[in-house]
């Protein structure tokens, strides 16, 4: 044991970084970014206007300007950076539901972890008492939260998405858990002559998206079970973050109803990270544990992904990145 190499270096580092996430969950549920967007303030008035303990407010922020997030101008004395920005509410694609959401909503299922480790089953039901669906769909609060978190992720990707993939062939797409449609709405908005069709939970789709941005004459929202049945009549079908949420099996349950909706020929987008092999850092091998945690899902290798689509009869035409995304597009067709 005595030849054995240890390195300790990073350690502490590593076994800590759990309390810069709820330090980061704190600031954000306070507000702290949006206080900041008019200038730097020192932390008596941020305390007032956050009904917070001055003190400790300042450690958190004294922490939180240590890894970048904000910065001390002066003594007590904070401003905001590009990276507390993409934070506050009022900007496109803000960060701020998910990180509201990940580290406060679901907080409690990640210290159920090695539940999930021990038993390959989800963790959630076992820290909240029913699955993470269930869960959010009778809880208006925390599906609002995860709406928005789904329709501000999607509005980063969709400029990487019709950058990466032409969608002029087709007519109509059809977005299969599709939320509460960003996704349609950036494909309609890069390609005039498309029409869309929003598929999801009923209680998840509401069109405010759609309409929000001009966009409800040439979209339809759709309510349903997909594993009961998709609509019909799309020229290419769409699956993004699906997939992952789901065990083999009730995954190939999913591409098997939508390819039930297609004809042979029919193009499905899958729109998932793939993990690729090796050692490397990656965000696919974060969110993999995620998806084990939340529902027993998992990300996967592109030979899963060749596996499941075979089962449910596609077969895969070719995977393409995308620019400035963990993300990949996994085009297959309908056999």
């Amino acid at each position: 044991m005595s030849d054995l190499p240890i390195d300790r270096t990073g350690m502490f580092d590593m076994a800590l970084e759990l309390l810069t996430s709820r330090a980061l969950h704190v600031a954000v549920e306070l507000g702290i970014p949006d206080h900041l967007a008019n200038g730097p303030a020192d932390t008596a008035k941020l305390a007032e206007i956050t009904g917070t303990h001055e003190p400790s407010l300042y450690r958190l922020l004294r922490l939180l300007a240590s890894v970048g997030l904000f910065t001390e101008t002066a003594p007590r004395t904070f401003a905001t950076t590009p990276k507390a920005n993409a934070l506050r509410s009022d900007v496109h694609g803000s960060l701020r539901p998910f990180v509201l959401h990940t580290l406060g909503v679901l907080y409690p299922a990640w210290g159920e972890m090695a539940h999930s480790i021990r038993t390959g089953e989800e963790a959630f039901t076992k820290a909240f008492g029913e699955p993470v669906w269930q869960y959010h769909g009778t809880r208006p609060a925390a599906n609002d939260l995860i709406n928005q978190v789904m329709s501000r992720e999607s509005e980063n990707m969709t400029g990487d998405l019709v950058a990466a993939y032409d969608f002029s062939p087709f007519g109509t797409v059809v977005d299969v858990g599709g939320g509460e449609g960003a996704l349609v709405a950036g494909v309609l908005a890069a390609n005039p002559g498309l029409r869309g069709v929003v598929f999801d939970q009923p209680h998840v789709v509401t069109g405010d998206v759609l309409r929000a941005a001009g966009l409800a004459d040439r979209a339809e929202v759709v309510g349903g079970d997909f594993f009961e049945a998709v609509p019909r009549g799309g020229d290419v079908y769409v699956l993004k973050w699906v997939l992952h949420d789901w065990s083999d099996e009730k995954s190939v349950e999913i591409l098997k109803s939508v390819r039930a909706a297609m004809p042979a020929g029919g193009t499905l987008l899958v729109v998932e990270s793939v993990i690729e092999p090796g050692d490397d850092p990656a965000p696919s091998k974060i969110l993999d544990m995620v998806m084990l945690v939340l529902n027993g899902g998992q990300e996967r290798t592109r030979e899963q992904f060749d596996a499941l689509l075979d089962a449910a009869g596609f077969h895969v035409r070719r995977v393409l990145p995308m620019a400035s995304s963990s993300t990949s597009i996994i085009e297959a067709v309908a056999v």
